[in-house]
């Protein structure tokens, strides 16, 4: 059995990845949209910036993180709005964290839906009469839900299993940062290796069971 400060931080976690999920996917739509249809030049450019996260080290970006999040960064101006000094080591900063870290997750899978669904769907609904919205509403989304379950489940689980970035924007605050991911890493220095496997399990469950229902949805070939 879990006790209750490592129920505390599984409930924590479990918090921030339904939020970072719910952030991302608002941000991914148009991401992904302005990749898979936009003829911009600076596309590529917006391509490598959001694929950082996935070839940077964690600790490289929870730094850069921390110094933006920070007393002297654009967050600690952002905090001083409402009376705060820092948004670094907050249950904020670390929402904001997680996204940044999480975003090529979530954007890529709709990006390659957007892209599978191609543009004559689109065609075909604005000559019925269909407005940009009603258009992304009525025809991309729908058409690339499974895309769109892939990047929920994969920005979902990422986030569940986050280390570095959490603990350089976070730290240990029971109750406000102390993440899943920070308890076990607590424990294995305690020698705790019962409470440090307990933790990992419920990660490895909740981890098997989302990209199970990723890989599940996914089309098999023809026979």
């Amino acid at each position: 059995m879990l006790n209750a400060a490592d129920l505390q931080a599984l409930w924590l976690s479990l918090k921030l990845a339904a939020a970072s999920t719910a952030v991302l996917l608002v941000l991914a739509v148009p991401l992904a949209w302005h990749l898979a249809y936009g003829r911009g030049r600076w596309r590529a450019g917006l391509e490598a910036v959001l694929a950082l996260p996935l070839v940077l080290p964690p600790t490289v970006l929870g730094f850069y993180l921390l110094l933006a999040l920070g007393p002297q960064g654009p967050g600690g101006a952002l905090a001083a709005l409402w009376g705060g000094r820092s948004l670094a080591f907050s249950f904020t900063g670390l929402l904001i964290g997680s996204v940044v870290y999480s975003l090529p997750f979530a954007v890529q899978p709709l990006c390659d839906g957007f892209r599978a669904l191609g543009r004559a769907p689109l065609e075909a609904a604005a000559v019925l009469g269909a407005g940009p919205l009603d258009r992304v509403f009525s025809v991309a989304l729908p058409g690339a839900r499974d895309s769109l379950l892939t990047a929920a489940a994969l920005s979902f689980a990422h986030t569940l299993g986050e280390f570095g970035v959490v603990l350089m924007i976070g730290g240990n605050i029971p109750g406000e940062t102390r993440v899943v991911s920070i308890a076990v890493y607590e424990h294995v220095e305690a020698l705790d290796w019962g409470a440090a496997h307990r933790l990992s399990a419920v990660l490895l469950v909740l981890s098997f069971l989302l990209l199970w229902l990723v890989y599940r949805r996914r089309p098999r070939p023809a026979a």
